[in-house]
């Protein structure tokens, strides 16, 4: 069982154990390893949001690298996904990107992809992981290091990449609110929307190390969707810190999540013949209504545990091209490997702009109500194990008589039980959510 790596890598409080220095040397230096180990070129490439942790740890995974026989290459401020591109279109053997996601400021982390701009499998995270234990020593510090050469040309060749994932001036005409979340595509995001013809109306742009995510971005849309109202705008989108997913308003200030992005782009699609297999992978999170029409549209929506990770692993198995998260995250095989929250913008615009109609008029399914529910508990014991908690499930499962789904599940990262429910009655998925989360925080303690 791997201790460090979650399902999104490594993710901690900046500076503290396992995001301390002598964590991070560690891991530098037993990456380079692995790579060595495997015959793959020692160079890794190395990316962050705008933290102001984010440099210790760039310095760090720097020399650990150094000390494993490898290399680094520094792209600094990227998202997250400009990173797996980078990778897979170089001689890299590695990359790293060190971000927090959605979470605020004084958290950190860091995710690794193979040469294939992939994540890595669990099984190469564990050995990654056993190795930095065994290495890894207390107090170390770093040594006198001058300041990281930033590669500029690394971040102008993603660029130049997403920029070709659209049609020349797709977007000339449109008027779209970019919230960056004051994290990595505070620069990119508003630029590639401009460099498409778009008028852009940028918000939360300005990083100054602590404020990314601080209301703003992809876990906070309401302050751009109300932007898109105020300034008359075609619609809006929102990043979260390391730009990986997006969320969506219409020109009425409506969200628009990652079931209805995938919505309408796997129907599109599919109308043009591109849809691989008709099949959409989204996780077991994904509303039942969207499910239902994708089904009555003739796709099929196949579910994977959450986790961009495992999204992609199941869509490769299905031979899919299109996959994601509601959250926001959205994987196109098509001309990527990861979730990437500025191309997804992109796209999503220029089938808008296709569309001829406003954002507000494109129908995509109707939600069944649904209601998630997260209680701190004090351990994770397997939830086979604890009766109380199953009588009741399987009591609640029969009042919803096949009209609905339960899922309970742990965080990967936290100890919090999370119960999400679906039904045909908004009051009373509520009380049946409150109830689980109720007997399992008894049970578990």
């Amino acid at each position: 069982m791997r201790k460090l790596f979650g399902t999104d890598g490594i993710r901690g409080k900046a500076h503290e154990y396992p995001l301390d220095v002598a964590s991070m040397l560690a891991l530098g230096e037993s990456t380079a390893h692995r790579l060595r180990a495997a015959g793959i070129r020692p160079v890794v490439i190395l990316g962050m949001d705008t933290r102001e942790s984010g440099l210790e740890i760039a310095l760090a995974l720097h020399e650990g690298i150094r000390r494993g026989g490898g290399a680094a290459r520094f792209a600094g401020v990227i998202p997250t996904p400009g990173v797996a591109y980078l990778c897979r279109t170089s001689d890299a053997g590695a990359a790293v990107s060190i971000s927090a996601s959605h979470n605020p400021w004084h958290d950190n982390g860091v995710k690794l992809f193979g040469h294939d701009g992939m994540k890595l499998s669990d099984d190469i995270e564990l050995r990654i992981e056993e190795e930095m234990l065994a290495i890894r020593k207390d107090g170390e510090t770093l040594p006198p290091l001058e300041a990281l050469d930033r590669d500029c040309l690394l971040v102008e060749r993603y660029k130049d990449f997403l920029a070709t994932g659209i049609a020349a001036g797709a977007l000339k005409g449109r008027r779209v609110v970019v919230d960056a979340g004051n994290g990595a595509a505070h620069e990119i995001g508003v630029d590639l929307f401009r460099r498409a013809g778009a008028e852009v109306i940028s918000i939360f742009a300005a990083p100054d190390g602590r404020n990314i995510n601080e209301g703003c971005g992809a876990l906070h849309p309401d302050r751009m969707a109300a932007c898109v109202v105020g300034e008359n705008a075609d619609f809006g989108v929102s990043f979260d810190g390391d730009a990986d997913r997006v969320i969506f308003a219409d020109d009425e200030g409506t969200i628009r999540n990652g079931d209805e992005v995938l919505y309408l782009i796997a129907t599109r699609r599919k109308a043009e013949g591109r849809l691989r297999n008709d099949v959409v992978v989204a996780t077991v999170m994904s509303n039942l209504g969207f499910e239902k029409r994708l089904a009555a549209d003739g796709i099929e929506l196949v579910r994977a545990n959450v986790g961009d990770k495992y999204v992609l692993e199941k869509m490769i198995e299905r031979g899919a091209t299109i996959g994601g998260e509601q959250s926001g995250h959205v994987i196109d095989l098509e001309t990527h490997t990861t979730g990437d929250g500025v191309h997804t913008a992109l796209v999503m615009g220029e089938i808008l702009s296709r569309e001829g109609r406003r954002f507000s008029q494109i129908e995509t399914f109707e939600p069944m109500p649904q209601i998630l529910v997260n209680r701190r508990v004090g351990a994770r014991p397997p939830l086979d194990t604890l009766p109380r908690y199953r009588h009741a499930l399987a009591e609640e499962e029969a009042r919803l008589a096949g009209e609905g789904r339960i899922l309970v599940r742990y965080s990967g990262t936290e100890n919090l039980v999370r119960v999400m429910i679906e039904g045909r009655d908004d009051e009373m998925i509520r009380a049946m959510a409150e109830r689980l989360t109720r007997i399992l925080a008894e049970e578990i303690g």
